[in-house]
Protein backbone atom coordinates (compact mmCIF):
# COMPACT_ATOMS: atom_id res chain seq x y z
CA UNK A 1 0.00 0.00 0.00
CA UNK A 2 1.44 3.15 -0.86
CA UNK A 3 -0.08 6.75 0.74
CA UNK A 4 0.78 9.66 -1.60
CA UNK A 5 0.27 13.23 -0.58
CA UNK A 6 -0.16 15.11 -4.04
CA UNK A 7 0.07 18.77 -3.59
CA UNK A 8 -3.11 20.57 -5.30
CA UNK A 9 -1.60 23.42 -7.42
CA UNK A 10 -4.69 26.27 -8.13
CA UNK A 11 -2.56 27.73 -10.74
CA UNK A 12 -2.28 24.47 -12.58
CA UNK A 13 -3.85 25.65 -16.12
CA UNK A 14 -7.16 24.14 -17.72
CA UNK A 15 -6.95 20.43 -18.85
CA UNK A 16 -8.97 20.04 -22.35
CA UNK A 17 -11.51 17.85 -22.16
CA UNK A 18 -11.59 15.63 -25.09
CA UNK A 19 -11.44 12.76 -26.54
CA UNK A 20 -13.50 9.50 -25.28
CA UNK A 21 -12.54 9.48 -21.47
CA UNK A 22 -14.49 10.92 -18.85
CA UNK A 23 -13.74 11.68 -15.26
CA UNK A 24 -16.90 12.84 -13.59
CA UNK A 25 -16.74 13.52 -9.79
CA UNK A 26 -19.83 12.50 -7.77
CA UNK A 27 -18.39 12.58 -4.16
CA UNK A 28 -16.91 15.68 -3.35
CA UNK A 29 -17.83 18.51 -0.43
CA UNK A 30 -17.84 22.45 -0.78
CA UNK A 31 -15.99 22.55 2.71
CA UNK A 32 -13.36 20.51 1.71
CA UNK A 33 -12.19 22.19 -0.98
CA UNK A 34 -10.79 25.54 -0.34
CA UNK A 35 -7.65 27.22 -1.33
CA UNK A 36 -5.07 27.72 1.22
CA UNK A 37 -4.39 31.15 -0.57
CA UNK A 38 -7.99 31.63 -0.30
CA UNK A 39 -8.09 30.81 3.28
CA UNK A 40 -5.75 33.41 4.22
CA UNK A 41 -6.92 36.19 2.70
CA UNK A 42 -10.24 35.49 4.15
CA UNK A 43 -8.74 35.24 7.20
CA UNK A 44 -7.36 38.44 7.89
CA UNK A 45 -10.27 39.83 6.07
CA UNK A 46 -11.83 38.64 8.96
CA UNK A 47 -9.38 39.56 11.67
CA UNK A 48 -9.18 35.73 12.70
CA UNK A 49 -6.51 35.20 15.25
CA UNK A 50 -4.75 32.77 13.31
CA UNK A 51 -4.66 34.10 10.05
CA UNK A 52 -1.32 34.21 9.09
CA UNK A 53 -0.94 30.36 10.07
CA UNK A 54 0.16 28.07 7.33
CA UNK A 55 -3.42 27.30 5.96
CA UNK A 56 -2.27 24.61 3.76
CA UNK A 57 -0.80 22.37 6.82
CA UNK A 58 -3.81 23.44 9.08
CA UNK A 59 -6.10 22.32 6.40
CA UNK A 60 -4.69 19.02 5.29
CA UNK A 61 -4.55 16.17 8.13
CA UNK A 62 -1.70 14.44 8.60
CA UNK A 63 -2.54 10.66 9.24
CA UNK A 64 -5.28 8.50 8.93
CA UNK A 65 -7.28 8.47 11.96
CA UNK A 66 -11.00 7.63 12.17
CA UNK A 67 -14.18 9.93 10.92
CA UNK A 68 -14.81 11.99 13.96
CA UNK A 69 -11.40 13.21 13.88
CA UNK A 70 -11.80 13.50 10.13
CA UNK A 71 -14.70 15.89 10.21
CA UNK A 72 -12.94 18.05 13.09
CA UNK A 73 -10.31 19.08 10.44
CA UNK A 74 -12.57 19.94 7.58
CA UNK A 75 -14.64 21.83 10.67
CA UNK A 76 -12.04 24.15 11.28
CA UNK A 77 -12.58 25.98 7.94
CA UNK A 78 -15.99 26.61 8.85
CA UNK A 79 -15.10 30.13 10.25
CA UNK A 80 -14.07 30.97 6.19
CA UNK A 81 -17.66 30.96 4.81
CA UNK A 82 -19.27 33.31 7.08
CA UNK A 83 -19.82 35.65 4.21
CA UNK A 84 -22.23 35.16 1.01
CA UNK A 85 -18.85 36.30 -1.26
CA UNK A 86 -16.76 34.31 0.08
CA UNK A 87 -18.96 31.24 -0.27
CA UNK A 88 -19.11 32.17 -3.85
CA UNK A 89 -15.89 32.66 -4.35
CA UNK A 90 -14.85 29.14 -2.88
CA UNK A 91 -17.70 27.62 -4.92
CA UNK A 92 -16.28 29.15 -8.05
CA UNK A 93 -12.43 28.74 -7.77
CA UNK A 94 -13.44 25.22 -6.67
CA UNK A 95 -15.20 24.23 -10.28
CA UNK A 96 -11.72 26.11 -11.50
CA UNK A 97 -9.62 23.54 -9.52
CA UNK A 98 -11.77 20.57 -10.49
CA UNK A 99 -11.27 21.91 -14.14
CA UNK A 100 -7.94 21.85 -13.75
CA UNK A 101 -7.38 19.01 -12.41
CA UNK A 102 -9.17 17.44 -15.68
CA UNK A 103 -12.73 17.00 -14.79
CA UNK A 104 -15.43 16.58 -17.08
CA UNK A 105 -18.44 17.06 -14.22
CA UNK A 106 -18.27 18.12 -10.79
CA UNK A 107 -21.21 17.56 -8.21
CA UNK A 108 -20.25 20.08 -5.17
CA UNK A 109 -21.89 18.95 -1.93
CA UNK A 110 -21.88 21.35 1.12
CA UNK A 111 -24.37 21.55 4.25
CA UNK A 112 -26.09 25.21 4.18
CA UNK A 113 -26.98 25.22 8.11
CA UNK A 114 -23.26 25.39 8.89
CA UNK A 115 -23.01 28.79 6.90
CA UNK A 116 -26.18 30.20 7.56
CA UNK A 117 -24.77 32.77 10.09
CA UNK A 118 -27.83 35.23 10.82
CA UNK A 119 -28.59 35.47 6.94
CA UNK A 120 -31.03 32.70 5.21
CA UNK A 121 -30.59 29.15 3.58
CA UNK A 122 -32.28 30.87 0.48
CA UNK A 123 -29.26 33.64 0.15
CA UNK A 124 -26.50 30.86 0.82
CA UNK A 125 -27.58 28.62 -1.22
CA UNK A 126 -27.87 30.83 -3.83
CA UNK A 127 -24.71 32.23 -3.33
CA UNK A 128 -22.89 28.19 -3.76
CA UNK A 129 -25.23 28.06 -7.02
CA UNK A 130 -23.91 31.54 -8.47
CA UNK A 131 -20.42 30.82 -7.94
CA UNK A 132 -20.37 27.05 -9.21
CA UNK A 133 -22.24 28.54 -12.29
CA UNK A 134 -19.70 30.98 -12.94
CA UNK A 135 -17.06 28.46 -12.53
CA UNK A 136 -19.04 26.15 -14.79
CA UNK A 137 -19.34 28.95 -17.57
CA UNK A 138 -15.65 29.96 -17.57
CA UNK A 139 -14.11 26.30 -17.37
CA UNK A 140 -17.21 25.16 -19.90
CA UNK A 141 -17.29 22.02 -17.32
CA UNK A 142 -20.16 21.13 -16.24
CA UNK A 143 -21.29 21.64 -12.53
CA UNK A 144 -24.03 21.31 -9.76
CA UNK A 145 -24.73 21.40 -6.24
CA UNK A 146 -26.22 18.87 -3.88
CA UNK A 147 -27.49 20.52 -0.68
CA UNK A 148 -26.81 17.90 2.57
CA UNK A 149 -28.71 17.45 5.66
CA UNK A 150 -26.61 17.48 8.77
CA UNK A 151 -27.36 14.47 11.06
CA UNK A 152 -25.98 16.30 14.04
CA UNK A 153 -28.92 18.89 13.15
CA UNK A 154 -32.35 19.08 14.53
CA UNK A 155 -35.16 17.78 12.60
CA UNK A 156 -36.77 20.91 11.81
CA UNK A 157 -33.61 22.18 10.70
CA UNK A 158 -33.17 19.52 8.70
CA UNK A 159 -36.48 19.82 6.81
CA UNK A 160 -35.95 23.68 6.73
CA UNK A 161 -32.70 22.81 4.62
CA UNK A 162 -34.58 20.49 2.19
CA UNK A 163 -37.40 22.87 1.84
CA UNK A 164 -34.52 25.35 0.71
CA UNK A 165 -33.25 22.87 -1.89
CA UNK A 166 -36.46 22.10 -3.45
CA UNK A 167 -36.87 26.19 -3.92
CA UNK A 168 -33.30 26.17 -5.79
CA UNK A 169 -33.94 23.19 -8.11
CA UNK A 170 -33.78 23.42 -11.48
CA UNK A 171 -31.71 26.76 -10.22
CA UNK A 172 -28.44 25.04 -9.55
CA UNK A 173 -28.95 22.60 -6.99
CA UNK A 174 -29.55 19.16 -8.64
CA UNK A 175 -29.09 16.64 -5.51
CA UNK A 176 -29.57 16.51 -1.44
CA UNK A 177 -27.73 14.42 1.00
CA UNK A 178 -27.38 13.60 4.70
CA UNK A 179 -23.54 13.90 5.81
CA UNK A 180 -22.12 14.08 9.00
CA UNK A 181 -20.66 12.21 11.78
CA UNK A 182 -22.31 8.09 11.03
CA UNK A 183 -20.88 7.09 13.93
CA UNK A 184 -22.58 9.45 16.46
CA UNK A 185 -25.46 9.52 14.82
CA UNK A 186 -26.68 6.68 13.30
CA UNK A 187 -30.17 6.86 12.79
CA UNK A 188 -31.70 7.29 9.78
CA UNK A 189 -35.76 7.40 10.77
CA UNK A 190 -35.24 11.16 11.83
CA UNK A 191 -34.50 12.43 7.93
CA UNK A 192 -37.11 10.67 6.34
CA UNK A 193 -39.77 13.16 6.11
CA UNK A 194 -36.36 16.03 4.71
CA UNK A 195 -35.62 13.28 1.50
CA UNK A 196 -39.26 13.41 0.76
CA UNK A 197 -39.56 17.17 0.56
CA UNK A 198 -36.18 16.88 -1.73
CA UNK A 199 -37.67 13.81 -3.43
CA UNK A 200 -40.92 15.43 -4.33
CA UNK A 201 -38.84 18.74 -6.17
CA UNK A 202 -37.13 15.92 -8.41
CA UNK A 203 -33.96 16.18 -6.86
CA UNK A 204 -31.26 13.29 -6.57
CA UNK A 205 -31.01 11.49 -3.70
CA UNK A 206 -28.10 10.11 -2.11
CA UNK A 207 -26.68 9.72 1.67
CA UNK A 208 -23.40 9.11 3.37
CA UNK A 209 -23.76 5.52 4.75
CA UNK A 210 -21.73 2.04 5.74
CA UNK A 211 -18.70 4.50 6.27
CA UNK A 212 -18.75 4.13 9.69
CA UNK A 213 -21.54 2.40 10.71
CA UNK A 214 -22.41 -1.82 9.35
CA UNK A 215 -23.34 -2.27 5.50
CA UNK A 216 -26.77 -2.27 6.36
CA UNK A 217 -26.89 1.03 7.16
CA UNK A 218 -26.39 1.37 3.15
CA UNK A 219 -29.65 -0.52 2.87
CA UNK A 220 -31.77 1.16 5.07
CA UNK A 221 -30.41 4.62 3.17
CA UNK A 222 -32.45 3.06 0.44
CA UNK A 223 -35.40 1.96 1.87
CA UNK A 224 -36.06 4.87 4.25
CA UNK A 225 -34.43 7.69 2.68
CA UNK A 226 -35.13 6.84 -0.97
CA UNK A 227 -31.53 7.18 -1.82
CA UNK A 228 -30.09 6.41 -5.04
CA UNK A 229 -26.45 6.60 -4.64
CA UNK A 230 -24.73 5.54 -1.39
CA UNK A 231 -21.46 7.69 -0.43
CA UNK A 232 -18.59 5.83 0.40
CA UNK A 233 -20.29 2.59 1.35
CA UNK A 234 -17.15 0.59 2.54
CA UNK A 235 -18.42 -1.64 5.02
CA UNK A 236 -21.10 -2.73 2.48
CA UNK A 237 -18.19 -5.41 1.84
CA UNK A 238 -17.90 -6.73 4.81
CA UNK A 239 -21.38 -8.46 5.15
CA UNK A 240 -22.24 -11.31 2.86
CA UNK A 241 -24.18 -11.48 0.07
CA UNK A 242 -25.08 -7.40 1.00
CA UNK A 243 -23.54 -6.47 -2.46
CA UNK A 244 -25.73 -8.44 -3.85
CA UNK A 245 -28.61 -6.57 -2.82
CA UNK A 246 -27.01 -3.78 -4.21
CA UNK A 247 -26.40 -5.16 -7.54
CA UNK A 248 -30.35 -6.49 -8.21
CA UNK A 249 -31.12 -2.36 -7.48
CA UNK A 250 -29.17 -1.06 -9.29
CA UNK A 251 -27.48 1.42 -6.35
CA UNK A 252 -24.17 2.98 -7.30
CA UNK A 253 -21.89 3.41 -4.73
CA UNK A 254 -19.61 6.78 -4.45
CA UNK A 255 -16.32 5.35 -3.44
CA UNK A 256 -13.60 7.88 -2.21
CA UNK A 257 -10.33 5.27 -1.51
CA UNK A 258 -7.82 7.86 0.18
CA UNK A 259 -10.85 9.80 1.61
CA UNK A 260 -11.63 6.27 3.29
CA UNK A 261 -8.39 5.43 4.32
CA UNK A 262 -7.96 8.84 6.00
CA UNK A 263 -11.66 8.08 8.05
CA UNK A 264 -10.68 4.79 8.92
CA UNK A 265 -13.04 3.15 7.22
CA UNK A 266 -10.44 0.80 5.60
CA UNK A 267 -7.15 -0.13 7.05
CA UNK A 268 -4.89 0.49 3.59
CA UNK A 269 -5.89 1.19 0.54
CA UNK A 270 -5.27 -2.31 -0.54
CA UNK A 271 -8.45 -3.24 1.53
CA UNK A 272 -10.69 -0.89 -0.22
CA UNK A 273 -13.70 -2.79 -1.52
CA UNK A 274 -14.16 -0.65 -4.69
CA UNK A 275 -12.52 -3.41 -7.08
CA UNK A 276 -14.93 -6.09 -5.46
CA UNK A 277 -17.84 -3.92 -5.95
CA UNK A 278 -17.47 -3.33 -9.44
CA UNK A 279 -16.55 -7.00 -10.60
CA UNK A 280 -19.51 -8.27 -8.15
CA UNK A 281 -21.71 -6.06 -11.13
CA UNK A 282 -22.40 -3.62 -8.04
CA UNK A 283 -22.66 0.19 -9.92
CA UNK A 284 -19.24 2.15 -8.86
CA UNK A 285 -18.93 5.65 -9.08
CA UNK A 286 -15.82 8.30 -7.94
CA UNK A 287 -15.34 11.23 -6.05
CA UNK A 288 -12.82 13.05 -4.24
CA UNK A 289 -14.45 13.68 -0.83
CA UNK A 290 -12.53 16.45 0.71
CA UNK A 291 -9.21 16.82 -1.41
CA UNK A 292 -7.67 20.10 0.79
CA UNK A 293 -8.36 17.50 3.60
CA UNK A 294 -6.37 14.16 2.11
CA UNK A 295 -4.03 16.25 -0.95
CA UNK A 296 -5.75 13.58 -3.21
CA UNK A 297 -8.06 15.32 -5.84
CA UNK A 298 -10.31 12.91 -8.27
CA UNK A 299 -7.67 12.56 -11.33
CA UNK A 300 -4.78 11.00 -8.53
CA UNK A 301 -8.12 8.90 -7.17
CA UNK A 302 -8.62 7.29 -10.07
CA UNK A 303 -4.61 6.46 -10.64
CA UNK A 304 -5.40 4.85 -6.93
CA UNK A 305 -8.33 2.49 -8.70
CA UNK A 306 -5.69 1.59 -11.47
CA UNK A 307 -2.29 1.43 -9.36
CA UNK A 308 -3.51 0.09 -6.22
CA UNK A 309 -6.78 -1.34 -6.61
CA UNK A 310 -6.52 -2.94 -9.75
CA UNK A 311 -8.88 -1.76 -11.90
CA UNK A 312 -7.87 -2.30 -15.57
CA UNK A 313 -9.37 -0.39 -18.74
CA UNK A 314 -12.83 -2.73 -18.89
CA UNK A 315 -13.10 -1.60 -15.01
CA UNK A 316 -12.55 1.89 -15.68
CA UNK A 317 -14.67 1.92 -18.56
CA UNK A 318 -17.67 0.37 -16.52
CA UNK A 319 -17.08 2.76 -13.99
CA UNK A 320 -17.85 5.72 -16.61
CA UNK A 321 -20.72 4.76 -17.70
CA UNK A 322 -22.16 3.95 -14.67
CA UNK A 323 -21.05 7.32 -13.40
CA UNK A 324 -22.82 8.74 -16.27
CA UNK A 325 -25.98 6.84 -15.68
CA UNK A 326 -25.96 7.89 -11.89
CA UNK A 327 -24.91 11.48 -12.25
CA UNK A 328 -28.00 13.77 -11.16
CA UNK A 329 -27.70 15.77 -14.89
CA UNK A 330 -29.77 16.80 -17.69
CA UNK A 331 -30.58 14.19 -20.25
CA UNK A 332 -28.72 16.53 -23.23
CA UNK A 333 -25.63 16.26 -20.93
CA UNK A 334 -25.93 12.55 -20.29
CA UNK A 335 -26.62 12.19 -24.11
CA UNK A 336 -23.29 13.83 -24.84
CA UNK A 337 -21.58 11.74 -22.40
CA UNK A 338 -22.91 8.37 -23.80
CA UNK A 339 -21.81 9.91 -27.17
CA UNK A 340 -18.30 10.66 -25.86
CA UNK A 341 -18.04 6.77 -24.65
CA UNK A 342 -19.56 5.16 -27.53
CA UNK A 343 -16.93 6.32 -29.37
CA UNK A 344 -14.28 4.91 -26.88
CA UNK A 345 -15.54 1.75 -27.13
CA UNK A 346 -13.57 -0.80 -28.74
CA UNK A 347 -13.58 -4.95 -29.23
CA UNK A 348 -12.36 -5.77 -25.23
CA UNK A 349 -14.50 -2.67 -23.68
CA UNK A 350 -18.42 -4.00 -23.03
CA UNK A 351 -21.43 -1.51 -24.32
CA UNK A 352 -23.00 0.87 -22.38
CA UNK A 353 -25.58 -0.11 -20.72
CA UNK A 354 -29.20 0.28 -21.40
CA UNK A 355 -30.41 0.70 -17.81
CA UNK A 356 -30.15 4.36 -16.47
CA UNK A 357 -30.43 5.02 -12.53
CA UNK A 358 -34.11 6.40 -11.32
CA UNK A 359 -32.21 8.97 -9.47
CA UNK A 360 -30.65 10.01 -12.65
CA UNK A 361 -33.27 10.13 -14.56
CA UNK A 362 -35.73 11.67 -12.03
CA UNK A 363 -33.83 13.62 -10.05
CA UNK A 364 -31.85 15.10 -13.05
CA UNK A 365 -31.73 19.23 -13.29
CA UNK A 366 -29.82 21.58 -15.38
CA UNK A 367 -26.22 20.71 -14.91
CA UNK A 368 -24.61 24.32 -13.98
CA UNK A 369 -27.74 26.03 -14.18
Amino acid sequence: MRLMIVAIDAARPIAPRTGGTLLINLHSHLEGRVRPETAAQVARELGLPDADRDWAQALQLERPADLTEYLVKVVSSFPLFSRLDYLERIAREAVEDAAADGEDYLELRFGPASHVSGGDLDAVIAAVCRGVADGAAATRMPAGVVVAALRSDPTEANEAVARAAARAAGRGVVGFDLAGDEKRFPELERYVDAFAIAGSAGLGLTCHAAEAAPGRAAVEAVELLGATRIGHGARIAREPGLMDWFVERGIAIEVCPTSNLYTGAVDSLDDHPAARFARAGVRVVLGDDNPRQTGSMLSREAEVLREDLGFDDRLMHRMAEDSVAAAFVDESTRRGWRDRLASADGPDVAPLRDVVADGGENGAARAGG
